[in-house]
């Protein structure tokens, strides 16, 4: 083949003879034999070219196992999705989430289906499909094509009103045990959680029993944030000044991934916290060990816990061995921190930047210290 291709075609020919002499000459060799030997490892054999193929597949596989391994080794058994429920809200937003895509489908599904078939059928090789160059108007197509979407966002209005009011953060979850109150504060990187019926706070951690409504207070010492535990439902904002609601539950024990999806600077990757439900007995036992391990949380640690700072790095200040892993247990907390932190913006006077956390001057002047 090889050959026919050089004889049969003058340009093909010319080329390769080219590349040959190119090479032959950089090698110091002149002759026709050199020229040949050059040609032929330019082109390459088709044996050799196949052996290297299938070592390039063979290759590709290990690589392919290899990524596969290590994507998996991301995998956590902790939830981290609305997609997998594990509380009444995070159920009611999954259901409400499959529900509409099933109604969007009576208008996307014909028109993924519809459009490549139309596409088929009316292709230029087909003479069988009946050309029609001036058809502009269908009643038997205009009004489905006008009413089914009509019916459809009338249908979604009122469902979304109906959820809307359902969903809402702010309302209580009916249940026969009285909700949990945890007065939570975002912090540059952390999140400050603080049960005032029982006098302890905690960094990295909100431990709350299962099947007990837990009833959250949310605001900010710093700038704005978004707060979220997505498996089981809802995402409220919080910010300086003001006080926001939001009310969870779960279903089962087990350890829930939260965050705060709002970008507020160099450490929020690591503003992530573990909220744990555990059963009545253990919560006991919990509230137990934070009032004896942890560290005392007035005015002046409250200070220095508000500086820019991860939950690693607040373990590593006010933690001990007998608290997990980034993780800070505080005690002896004022009842009225929480009221303390919001109306401090309300005052006659703006925070000043050295007074306000997270900003450069608070930083520094705690540094400097």
């Amino acid at each position: 083949m090889e050959q026919s291709l050089l004889s049969s075609n003058p340009s093909v020919r010319s080329c390769f003879c080219l590349a040959g002499i190119v090479e032959a000459k950089s090698a110091g060799c002149g002759s026709i034999s050199c020229v040949k030997s050059a040609k032929l490892r330019i082109m390459g054999s088709g044996p050799k070219r196949r052996t290297m193929r299938l070592q390039f597949s063979r290759r590709s596989l290990r690589l392919l196992l290899a990524g596969s391994v290590v994507l998996l080794t991301g995998c956590s058994d902790k939830n981290q999705s609305f997609l997998t429920p594990d509380g009444p809200v995070s159920a009611l937003e999954h259901y409400h989430m499959w529900l509409i895509t099933l109604i969007t489908l009576i208008v996307v599904a014909p028109v993924v289906v519809g459009v490549p078939l139309l596409a088929w059928r009316y292709r230029y090789g087909n003479t069988r499909a009946r050309y029609a160059p001036n058809w502009d108007f269908s009643t038997a197509l205009e009004w489905p094509m006008w009413l089914v979407p009509v019916a459809i966002v009338a249908v979604l209005s009122v469902y979304l009103w109906i959820y809307t009011h359902e969903l809402d953060p702010y309302r209580s979850i009916a249940a026969d045990k009285p909700p949990l109150r945890v007065q939570v504060v975002g912090l540059d990187w952390k999140w400050l959680f603080i049960y005032p019926d029982y006098h302890i706070a905690t960094v990295g951690e909100m431990a709350f029993p299962q099947d007990r409504p837990v009833s959250m207070e949310l605001t900010t010492d710093t700038v704005m944030q978004s707060f979220m535990i997505p498996a089981l439902g809802g995402q409220i904002y919080a910010m300086p000044g003001m006080v926001t609601r939001l009310n969870l539950e779960a279903d089962r024990t087990g350890e829930f991934e939260g965050m705060n999806t709002q970008y507020n600077g160099d450490g929020f990757h690591a503003q992530h916290f573990q909220a744990v439900a555990i059963t009545p007995q253990d919560f006991d036992s919990w509230v137990k060990t934070v009032q004896h391990n942890g560290a005392a949380l007035n005015p002046t640690s409250y200070g220095i816990l508000a500086r820019s700072s991860t939950p690693a790095e607040v373990h590593n200040q006010f933690g001990d061995a007998a608290m997990p892993k980034d993780i800070t247990f505080f005690n002896d907390v004022a009842s009225r921190l929480f009221a303390g932190i919001v109306m401090r913006y309300h005052g006659d006077r703006a925070v000043s930047p050295a007074e306000e956390p997270g900003t450069v001057a608070y930083n520094a002047k705690l540094a400097s210290k």
